[in-house]
Parts: structure tokens; C-alpha cells; sequence
């Protein structure tokens, strides 16, 4: 049993860039699984490591964990995998990439193979070597058409995974990607990926936007047709919600069906997960070029 772990884990290494490894494939095209069905299950996540907390003092006290692992550096992921087994694909932010802090896991690779993922994309935007590996993550069912990374202007350290999959004979567009702390920066960094972006493609963006839905609303994205949800779905402190940082946007192609925001305190943010469903309708229109 173990050596067939390992054997599972050894594969899924190899599916990351094998000339880098724990960087992702840019740009490079690659042979899709088709999405089986029209509903898919979302989740994106801030996990800040694993490095839970429950108090805004606890990034004091427990800033040491930037550093050295605690003894619990794997058990924390135990109820991250929980949660994402119930999901197709997964954005995750701030997941280390396999450094000290983390006792040298590739948490996205432990992750994936905790949670059942055959594919696992990484992009990592700050590399401290042994002190500190911070990455984006996108983990995925069926392999992708093509997986692009991007990173976003201004400070080094915030980037984006941009991945193309086949559903219903039609290219979607997933994106994960994490801004920046100052408005700003928001701003450029949008205005960065609404370049790349096509209305008439069906895309869901994900991650940790540091900001609102009103400042979404006037930056360069707010132009697009999206989905906007509204409700109880603040994400930030993890411990008391009271800032919706996280989101997911829908573009006008599919169907929600479902959005919530668990109450999961393994980070400073909670996670946001969303299933959708790609109506007939939208197939129809689609063909008929619409």
C-alpha cells in the first residue's frame, strides 16, 4: 500500500513542469479529458500555508510558523482534503510549494493526492529556497487544453494560473489568481487579465481579490458580464467574516446553482465554494455563435 502511494505521488510530480519541477507548464498545449458532464463544483481558497488562527494576535504569536513547521504542519491539511474531495476544480492560494515551514511537504501535491486529483498546476511567485515556497494552485479532475501562468504587474510575488478545459464541445476558461494589498495595484493587475479575457468564452475567475464587490464593479473587469452573488459570504477573518475578500465570477455562460463559504478556520481566510451547471441553452446559443 505504500509503495503504491508513493508511486501515485512520484506520477503526479511528473505532471508537473518536468523540467522545473513545482512550476507550472506556461502555455504549454496539451492533449484535454474532456469534462464528462454540464455541472461542475468550485472551490477556491486562501490557506495561508495551514497556519490556522483565531484571533488577529495570532499574527504575532504565531508569525514564527512563517519559518519554523509546527508539529502539526500535516494535520491541518487532513480537513482541507476533507473539503475538497467534494470538488472538480480548486484554486488555492498562498500553498507552499515544499519548504521549511512546512517541513518540506509540497502541500498542493499532498493535497491532490489526499483529495483524489490526477492533475495538480503550481505557480510560484515568491521562492525563499528552503525558508519559504509561496504558490498558487490549481488542482483539476481531467486534464486541461492548455495551462498559462502569468505574473500580474507591480511587486514581484502575485501571479496567476489561467487553464483552458473542454466541456460540452465547447473551451472554458478557468483562472485562479491572488492581488494585490493596495488599490492601486488592483487596479493594474485587473486590467492585466482583462486583456487576456474574451467575453464570448464561458470563464470562471478565482482566488484571494483583496477587495469588494464594489471595487470589482469599477475596476477594468466590472465591464464584463458576470454573475454577481450576493449574501452572507464574507471570508475574512476566518474566526469572525466581516470582509469578502475571496470570490468566484461567473460568467454569463452558466448557471449557479449553489455558493456558500464553509466554516473552515485552517487559515486566516475561509474557503468559497460554488457548483454550476452549463444549461442546453447555452450549448445552443454557443453553436449558433451567440
Amino acid at each position: 500500500m505504500l509503495e503504491e502511494g508513493f508511486n501515485w505521488l512520484k506520477g503526479l510530480r511528473q505532471r508537473l513542469d518536468p523540467r522545473v519541477e513545482g512550476s507550472v507548464r506556461g502555455g504549454q498545449m496539451l492533449s484535454p479529458e474532456p469534462i464528462p458532464s454540464g455541472r461542475l463544483r468550485l472551490t477556491s481558497f486562501n490557506m495561508q500555508a495551514g497556519m490556522a488562527m483565531t484571533h488577529y494576535s495570532h499574527y504575532l504569536t504565531r508569525s514564527w510558523r512563517h519559518v519554523f513547521p509546527p508539529q502539526t504542519a500535516t494535520r491541518t491539511l487532513e480537513p482541507m482534503a476533507a473539503l475538497l474531495r467534494h470538488s472538480d476544480l480548486v484554486a488555492i492560494q498562498e500553498v507552499d510549494a515544499g519548504s521549511l515551514r512546512s517541513g518540506f511537504i509540497n502541500q498542493l501535491s499532498h493535497l491532490a493526492q489526499e483529495a483524489g486529483f490526477s492533475y495538480a498546476y503550481q505557480q510560484v511567485n515568491r521562492d525563499l529556497g528552503h525558508l519559504g515556497q509561496y504558490a498558487n494552485g490549481l488542482l483539476a479532475r481531467w486534464r486541461p487544453a492548455q495551462v498559462e501562468q502569468h505574473q500580474l504587474p507591480g511587486l514581484r510575488g502575485r501571479g496567476a494560473i489561467m487553464a483552458r478545459f473542454q466541456m460540452a464541445g465547447q473551451d472554458i476558461v478557468i483562472v485562479n489568481m491572488h492581488l494585490a494589498l493596495t488599490g492601486r495595484g488592483r487596479w493594474h493587475q485587473l486590467a492585466y487579465m482583462r486583456s487576456l479575457l474574451d467575453e464570448r468564452v464561458p470563464t470562471v475567475l478565482m482566488g484571494d481579490l483583496n477587495c469588494s464587490h464594489a471595487e470589482l464593479l469599477e475596476s477594468p473587469l466590472g465591464d464584463m458580464a458576470w454573475q454577481w452573488t450576493y449574501g452572507p459570504l464574507d471570508t475574512y477573518p476566518s474566526w469572525r467574516p466581516v470582509r469578502r475578500l475571496d470570490h468566484i465570477l461567473v460568467s454569463r455562460h452558466f448557471r449557479i446553482e449553489r455558493v456558500d463559504v464553509p466554516d473552515l478556520r485552517l487559515s486566516d481566510h475561509r474557503p468559497v465554494c460554488m457548483e454550476l451547471e452549463f444549461p442546453s441553452t447555452t450549448l445552443a446559443n454557443l453553436h449558433a455563435g451567440a
